[in-house]
């Protein structure tokens, strides 16, 4: 796992944010030595971003889906018992 030292701390994850400092910091300094890593970071970050928004959108159209199938299930119950 790849952990990071972020002002004085262990952080084993980073938030986009901090990445995006990093590079502003590049630009102040005019050193772009370390800024390609940091831009491949920033795309890792942005894609799991991504991938966790599709996520939540599939669980939250299962969960209304899951609700109208089991309202279906009680109303063939009710039916089936008259």
């Amino acid at each position: 796992m790849l952990a990071f030292f972020f002002e004085g701390s262990f952080m084993p994850n980073r938030y986009i944010c901090s990445v995006l400092d990093e590079m502003r910091e590049c630009l102040k300094t005019n050193n772009f030595s370390y800024l390609g890593g940091l831009i491949e970071e920033a795309q890792t970050l942005a894609n799991r971003m991504e991938a966790k928004l599709h996520t939540i959108s599939d669980y939250e159209y299962f969960e209304k889906r899951l609700k109208k199938l089991k309202a279906e299930v009680k109303k063939l119950e009710r039916d089936d018992d008259i």
